[in-house]
């Protein structure tokens, strides 16, 4: 339900050719898996060149230099060589760098990304949010980067849409959405994270589970676990609407404090 347009072009109910046309051109994916995002049986190089021959006209030799090129783009060493190698031959880090090598192949304008560092170690997500940086201002493209890690948010990204049980809770700045929240699941993910600037011995969870997306609760979704909910969140889904600096979904938006730090304090 709804509307998504990339580029003014409307994907929800689109064709197939409409689809086909933008993926891997327009907009493109990186997920969160790089080892089942490739195919084990082929070579870096070929799978790189199969996104070049879709969208470009690239001749076969130049297929193979604009490969190389990607590969040495995202930081691969010895990227000539390396190119000829299968994925089980990569390193974790490597294989989501050739994995953003394909994704990027045809310069797109959207980047989606789908937890693109939840298989890695600490100091190789750091490696990947920077390459990602990196190529969006070099390519000059948007990111759509899936979380659920704050603290990658609060280094990246310029906005936030905050998403509960399939749908947005919050969105706007990320200063906003972090310092000016009027949603208590927004604030919920934040009091439940470490702060080293404080003396508390403990965090303080969200209480209760997630719902399942095949048996919602009626009304807001987020009305069983939340700490201000009332009789008329258990009937009326709130709507998105702007309240201070952010859009949110709260039917009590207002009298939430803006002070987001003395709620959590």
């Amino acid at each position: 339900a709804g509307s998504a347009k990339v580029l003014g072009t409307e994907v929800v109910g689109a064709s197939k050719q409409q689809l086909r046309r933008l993926r891997g051109k327009s907009m493109a994916m990186v997920f969160q898996d790089p080892m089942s995002s490739l195919n084990p049986v082929q070579t870096v190089l070929h799978q790189i060149r199969e996104a070049l021959q879709v969208h470009s006209k690239l001749n076969a030799a130049r297929q193979i230099e604009r490969a190389v090129e990607l590969l040495d783009l995202v930081g691969i060493p010895n990227a000539a060589k390396r190119a000829d190698d299968y994925p089980h031959q990569f390193s974790g880090g490597m294989r989501q760098r050739a994995v953003i090598a394909m994704a990027v192949a045809n310069n797109p304008e959207l980047l989606i990304a789908d937890e693109p560092t939840t298989a890695l170690d600490v100091t190789v997500q750091a490696q990947i949010l920077e390459l990602l940086g990196r190529l969006r201002r070099e390519l000059n493209m948007g990111i759509v980067l899936i979380t659920h890690d704050l603290g990658v948010v609060a280094g990246m990204a310029d906005r936030i849409a905050v998403m509960y049980a399939g749908r947005i809770m919050e969105l706007g700045a990320v200063d906003d959405v972090f310092y000016e929240s009027r949603n208590p699941y927004t604030r919920g993910l934040l009091a439940s994270l470490p702060r080293p600037d404080l003396d508390e011995a403990s965090l303080t969870p969200i209480a209760g589970a997630p719902p399942s997306l095949i048996n919602l609760p009626s009304g807001c979704a987020f009305n069983p676990r939340c700490p201000f909910a009332q009789d008329v969140c258990r009937v009326d889904d709130p709507v998105l609407r702007l309240v201070g600096k952010t859009h949110t979904a709260c039917h009590f938006a207002e009298q939430l404090s803006s002070n987001h730090q003395a709620h959590q304090n």
